[in-house]
């Protein structure tokens, strides 16, 4: 093997993971390969995921008319000569520009970057075929694996990628269905529900659990389904699991197991995703994976006593984007002893781009009370927010904090900007702060993020209402601008 072959880091797969380990240790002065069997970098984030869905997501609102919200007067609708094309345009042009970023990213920190299908040929050697070329052996003193996750096919589904699509096949539609069936009710499926919907498509969610995204704040939950159902006409059923789904030429069938049928020109399948693994040989590494192949590592990411790494969505849960960044960096941090970076943050902010957005961090109620806290909430709704009647939006803000000290444990959002908004919140979490940050702050006016003072406000209320309700307990008395909701 030459010189040419052997590399301080030697990456597998170039989505946000894997992009943001080959810079870290590059950064540093590794000398570092990665290795993606795609023609393209940017891994499903990019291609297939957040970036494509995000993207189409704006392209529907606009073409839509749900962004005006009617405000000046005129009522918009789905614009009835719009064609697969146009729906997909901006989405193109996003993609490519995130593929020039990445490339860019991988030259400035002159890291090697190989196509082709990499697999183990021991710990520290990666064989490496493209068709029509010989395979070639790259050695790397640290190996990081960021192959990523793809969509669960189950073996009872009939996929034909025309009318059974899973999300990635969705993509490839040749026309906008009329109706579509969406079987699951968690990120992808609520996401695109809201996406095809807002275009004037007939959507029904079938979900075998309680309720849409469980791990929301449960009051949360049923504010997005009630708005998905109320502005966007989606059914959702609830507590419905799926007996057999088949075709009947351009026709998608559903069968429940209570015996009712739902039919779609579309049927798309997004319960469970699995890992990119079963082509690595993991064996011949000492790398060991779960069922459903995600790979099984140490809190620094290591995955085997040798120099192999895992990072993002190939090890699970969380499977954000923005968590498998921090990951493959703390992962590198650790392999090559670089004092940096340490741990990925424990305050994880969470957002689904559905319509409307919905973005949470921390505890929710339910947590809080399967933890024995004892705490209390703060509302504040953006329609007495002067920035959100001024966009038409009926979103909140919701605080969750600790009785005793008033420190935040949680927040969420439903509205406009709220994955954006999260933010702020996730920086009071970070440093264990109270809710008498935003009372203390100053916010832009008018500006949608005032609805954190005033969340705050109504919180110290009900805590004085539930302080004076106890018998022998001291009443809490706030400031007088407390009990001023216009102050």
């Amino acid at each position: 093997m030459s010189d040419s072959e052997r590399f301080d880091l030697v990456v597998i797969g170039a989505g946000p993971a894997g992009e943001k380990g080959a810079a870290q240790a590059a950064y540093f002065g590794k000398k570092v390969c990665v290795v993606e069997r795609a023609p393209k970098p940017g891994g499903a984030a990019v291609n297939t995921g957040t970036i494509p869905s995000k993207t189409l997501r704006e392209t529907a609102l606009y073409f839509s008319g749900l962004k005006q919200r009617g405000l000046y007067g005129v009522d918009y609708h789905v614009q009835t000569d719009i064609t697969v094309s146009d729906f997909m345009f901006r989405e193109r042009l996003v993609v490519e520009a995130q593929w020039d970023l990445i490339a860019k990213n991988f030259e400035r920190h002159h890291v090697t970057v190989v196509q082709g299908a990499a697999r183990f040929a021991d710990p520290n050697t990666l064989e490496v075929t493209r068709f029509r070329e010989e395979p070639r052996r790259i050695h790397g003193d640290v190996v990081l694996i960021a192959t990523g996750s793809r969509p669960l096919r189950p073996a009872d589904v009939p996929f034909d990628d025309t009318v059974i699509v899973d999300s990635d096949s969705l993509l490839r539609l040749q026309k906008i269905p009329s109706r579509m069936v969406v079987i699951g009710g968690g990120v992808i499926g609520c996401e695109y529900a809201s996406i095809f919907a807002a275009l004037g498509v007939k959507v029904t969610i079938v979900n075998q659990r309680e309720r849409i995204l469980m791990q929301l704040d449960g009051e949360v939950s049923e504010v997005l389904r009630a708005e998905l159902t109320r502005r966007l006409g989606i059914n959702i059923m609830l507590n419905t699991d799926v007996a057999n789904i088949e075709t009947s030429g351009e026709v998608g069938r559903v069968t429940l197991t209570d015996g009712s049928v739902v039919h779609g020109e579309c049927i798309l399948y997004c319960a469970g995703r699995e890992g990119n693994t079963s082509d690595l040989n993991l064996a011949v590494a000492g790398v060991r994976s779960n069922a459903r192949g995600f790979i099984l590592t140490d809190e620094n990411f290591r995955a085997a006593k040798e120099a192999v790494y895992a990072a993002g969505d190939v090890v699970g849960f969380p499977a954000l984007a923005s968590t498998a960044m921090e990951q493959a960096r703390v992962a590198m941090c650790h392999a090559f002893d670089l004092k940096y970076k340490q741990r990925v943050s424990p305050v994880l902010p969470y957002g689904v781009w559905t319509i409307p957005e919905v973005a949470m961090v921390g505890e929710t109620e339910e947590s809080a009370r399967a933890a024995g806290i004892l705490y209390e909430i703060g509302k504040s709704s953006f329609t007495q927010n002067p920035r959100g009647l001024i966009v038409g939006d009926e979103g909140f803000v919701k605080l969750i904090f600790g009785v005793a000290g008033q420190r935040l444990l949680g927040a969420a959002i439903v509205g406009e900007s709220a994955c954006e908004l999260i933010h702020i919140a996730a920086g009071v979490l970070a440093v264990d702060g109270t809710i008498d940050f935003f009372i203390q702050s100053v916010f832009n006016y008018p500006a949608l993020s005032d609805a954190y003072k005033y969340a705050a406000y109504d919180g110290l209320q009900r805590l004085s209402k539930r302080a004076s309700r106890r018998e022998g307990l001291r009443s809490i008395t706030p400031s007088s601008e407390s009990n001023i909701q216009s102050a």
